[in-house]
């Protein structure tokens, strides 16, 4: 698990970054920069590529890896696991991020995949087929349960430091709001538990839509509700405190709705999701900073020459990470080349406040 001691005696033997490059999280520290495992085909090839760039990122200074059980068909995972435990860096200076929410495969994607969700999860009892969602998608404790247990396994950890419900409004197709809210408290009881029992640190939800639409979308979720029921949650488990700590969203120069959508009902009118997240004392991770690559060759000219990087990619990155209330900024990351490059974006200022501002006026 990260410490305290552990991440910040990290933070120290990477002194050669710009300013604001670690920031708190928990009592300890982060990168603001971070490895995302999302994209790839599930081939040992890919698998290798991977490897070989965690480890490097572990190794130059970012200590921030995030995954889910689904990507790649559990690959990703795995192979978060190899390169953290070969990397020269200890266990408690990396903060280990995963998600459990879409029904995974295993390697490979199946000949037919509905027969191997029946077979495998929902003959077996660990999904009641009601809480089947599209096929593919659960959020019922006791789904959440194994899914974290197998992730726990592919990691090879004892404790993973950031739980994610991943994408909870995949169930609007099929359930109304209150429904899925409902379902999150439960959801939410069961890992206070855990984390009770020290299979996870936090936990949090990971989201594409959710938080960044208008509060009339039909893919919206308020974030003051799923806080409150993130207490609620708390408080049926017996604990003083929520272990409720984070929420991930995509955040870059084309996707900015969670810095501009104000969706969120708070104390003084709505706010954008940064704004609630940050005024809540959430710490917010956010996904695709490089949109799937299309940044790191088309960033608008405007804003361009407003940040700091060698490379378009660096300067993209460095876009994310300016936004007010981001603690880490996620990039995919399938190759040393990348990898040293995504570091490097971190030896460059982000934008100040005011410059951020600027880019929207």
């Amino acid at each position: 698990m990260a410490t305290r001691e552990g991440t910040w005696t990290y933070r120290d033997a990477h002194d050669d970054f710009a300013r604001t490059f670690f920031r708190r999280f928990g009592d300890g520290v982060a990168s603001s920069i971070g490895v995302g495992t999302y994209l790839g085909d599930p081939t040992d090839e890919r698998d290798d590529a991977y490897y070989e760039a965690i480890r490097t990122a572990l190794e130059s200074g970012v200590n921030v890896v995030d995954t889910a059980i689904n990507y790649r068909h559990q690959r990703s995972e795995r192979v978060v696991g190899e390169a953290l435990s070969d990397a020269d860096i200890d266990r408690d200076a990396a903060v280990v991020a995963t998600k459990g929410g879409f029904v995974p495969f295993d390697g490979e994607r199946p000949d037919d995949p509905g027969a191997f969700v029946k077979r495998e999860y929902v003959d077996t009892g660990i999904v009641d087929r009601d809480d089947l969602m599209g096929g593919q998608h659960c959020l019922a404790p006791a789904f959440i349960d194994d899914q974290l247990d197998r992730s726990l396994d592919n990691l090879d950890l004892d404790t993973i430091d950031l739980y994610y419900v991943h994408n909870p409004e995949t169930q609007l197709a099929e359930t109304d709001r209150e429904g899925v809210y409902d379902q999150l408290e439960a959801t939410f009881e069961r890992l206070e538990r855990r984390a009770d029992a020290g299979d996870i640190d936090h936990y949090g939800v990971a989201s594409w839509d959710a938080f960044r639409v208008p509060a009339d979308h039909e893919k919206y979720l308020s974030l003051p509700e799923v806080i409150e029921r993130a207490r609620a949650a708390a408080d049926a488990a017996g604990n003083t405190a929520t272990h409720f700590r984070a929420v991930q969203l995509p955040f870059n120069v084309f996707m900015a709705d969670a810095f501009t959508a104000r969706s969120h009902e708070g104390a003084d009118g709505p706010q954008s999701a940064l704004w609630f997240a940050h005024e809540a004392g959430l710490d917010v991770f956010t996904s695709a900073s490089l949109m799937q690559g299309r940044l790191a060759t088309e960033i608008p000219d405007s804003v361009d020459a407003k940040l700091s990087g060698e490379t378009r990619a660096q300067r993209a990155i460095n876009f994310a990470r300016s936004a007010p209330g981001v603690t880490c900024s996620l990039v995919g990351t399938g190759s040393v080349e990348h990898a040293r490059e995504n570091v490097d974006a971190g030896r460059y200022d982000p934008l100040g406040a005011d410059a951020f501002d600027a880019v929207f006026e």
